[in-house]
């Protein structure tokens, strides 16, 4: 993921809270705010623990990598992509 994102690792994160909360990878890039989850299912749901981390980090999006065989977007500025589609439905970000 960091790869085809085209980030350092000094930009990548792990991101939780004391109550539970919790992301995978947090890319923070100047004022760019992107979270990043991993799933096993096929079909994710947006969950609270997103929701918080889109309130608390003032994230552009959320991406979830799934297990499934499509991407779809899951709610506003939360995106379902599916493992298999990685390198056609993520966009690297482009020149530091």
């Amino acid at each position: 993921m960091i790869s085809r994102l085209g980030v350092q690792p000094e930009e990548c994160f792990f991101w939780a809270t004391h109550t539970g909360a919790e992301l995978d990878l947090l890319v923070v890039r100047g004022r760019l705010r992107l979270g990043f989850e991993f799933k096993r299912t096929t079909a994710p749901i947006p969950t609270r623990s997103m929701h918080i981390a889109v309130k608390d980090l003032r994230l552009k999006e959320i991406t979830v990598v799934h297990a499934g065989s499509r991407s779809y977007p899951m709610a506003e500025g939360m995106t379902a992509i599916a493992a298999s589609r990685i390198l056609r439905d993520l966009r690297p970000l482009g020149v530091r």
